[in-house]
């Protein structure tokens, strides 16, 4: 079997919770800050360019659905990557820990969610779609039985197949998490909070 350090959970899973755990980590210490220094207020302006980058986050969608024609999808993906990561530090912390407010709640966990789901498409499925192939040739190359080489990569055979369904949590996840934010948005107008 091969070395832990080598299988695919180590290789990709691992830097994908280290990002997610990131975002979470800039959160906290961005809202320990503003409310050290007596800006916690700042929190609501957050909110809002947060959801501004994230909703431009979503011109890489409309593009790949060839709904617009300008920009390159490379960029854009880039784009849709770190704008909606950033964004979303932003509206984490205008989010704050408030516990009597049940739908920004909702909206919260969606975005978690969604961001999480999104971290597995952008990180971890084309590499470790790719070097489970390239281990899959190696072992041919060294000789071994399809049977045998079942059996070394089993791990990752079951981890490569749980991410390929990352859009099907992806899509619908994000569509809630408009859903939410849009009903956040309209209560947060209609009661002046």
């Amino acid at each position: 079997m091969p070395a832990v350090k080598n299988d695919i959970f180590s290789k990709f899973m691992v830097p994908f919770m280290q990002w997610y755990l990131t975002m979470i980590a800039v959160t906290v210490v961005i809202d320990y800050i503003l409310h050290r220094v007596g800006w916690a207020h700042m929190g609501i302006y957050l909110g809002y360019l947060g959801t501004a980058l994230v909703i431009s986050s979503f011109i890489y969608s409309l593009r790949k659905r060839k709904i617009i024609q300008s920009g390159t999808p490379k960029k854009l993906l880039q784009w849709h990557e770190y704008g909606a990561w950033i964004g979303t530090i932003f509206i984490l912390v205008h989010a704050g820990i408030h516990f009597n407010a049940i739908l920004p709640w909702l909206a919260v966990l969606m975005m978690l969610l969604t961001v999480a789901s999104g971290l597995v498409g952008k990180y971890i499925l084309k590499k470790a779609t790719e070097s489970f192939r390239i281990k899959k040739q190696e072992l041919l190359d060294a000789g071994k039985t399809p049977a045998e080489i079942d059996q070394v990569l089993l791990f990752d055979a079951v981890t490569v197949e749980a991410m390929k369904k990352w859009r099907v949590v992806h899509m619908p996840i994000t569509y809630f998490l408009a859903i939410f934010s849009i009903i956040h948005i309209i209560t947060a107008i209609m009661y002046g909070a």
